[in-house]
């Protein structure tokens, strides 16, 4: 839910029409495929003739490919070295954020989604990013409010991800639908007491009837 959409346009419009590979490589490091991905971004990178700014989004891409594998040490750094470029990219904060949370260390990764939402407040993935992080350090309520502003800001999009990840934790039995409802606010304050509880969906085919 944290994909870098906005930089795949930049990255193709970067590549311009003066030659296929480069072009080749700015569209593979967008895509799906992770491995292309991390190819494609790598091209990016090794070539050294794209803009500061280019060569953020390219480390960028490839730290959330490294991250979806589960190799966050990999995404950390490169995560490092898109901010180092551009200080103020509120994304790759958000998402070295997120990385650190998966990878154990949420405290660590709390001052980036900070800024993250100091550059950006309204982003609904910052703040359940943020959600995460507080109720894995003992904060119900914190995280319970951000959770709440990440469904306001994020729709129902963002509703029915809440709907099919506390589904999977048996927290909620309503529809799945977007809506805002009673039981989902009853399902949300009971998973913020269990750090172990995420009102995220793992299960794919649940993440993708809210596409």
């Amino acid at each position: 839910m944290r994909a870098l959409v906005a930089i795949a346009v930049v990255l193709v419009l970067a590549a311009g029409p003066a030659g296929g590979a480069r072009a080749d490589s700015a569209t593979d490091c967008f895509s799906e495929d992770i491995e292309r991905r991390i190819e494609g971004c790598t091209a990016l990178i090794e070539r050294r003739d794209e803009s500061m700014a280019d060569l953020s989004f390219a480390y960028a891409m490839r730290a959330l490919a490294y991250s979806l594998k589960g190799r966050y040490d990999t995404a950390i750094r490169d995560y490092d070295a898109a901010i180092a470029m551009k200080p103020d990219f509120a994304v790759a904060l958000n998402n070295r954020a997120w990385a650190y949370f998966r990878w154990g260390r949420a405290a660590v990764g709390l001052p980036d989604v900070e800024k993250s939402l100091q550059l950006s407040p309204t982003s609904a993935h910052a703040l359940d990013t943020r959600a995460h992080i507080r109720q894995t350090l003992g904060d119900p309520q914190g995280a319970l409010h951000d959770y709440d502003k990440a469904m306001w800001h994020g729709g129902a999009r963002m509703i029915k991800l809440y709907q099919c990840g506390l589904t999977e934790a048996r927290l909620y039995n309503g529809e799945i639908d977007g809506n805002l409802r009673p039981e989902l606010t009853q399902a949300l304050e009971q998973c913020v007491h269990d750090k172990a509880c995420d009102p995220l969906p793992a299960d794919e085919q649940c993440r993708a009837a809210t596409s």
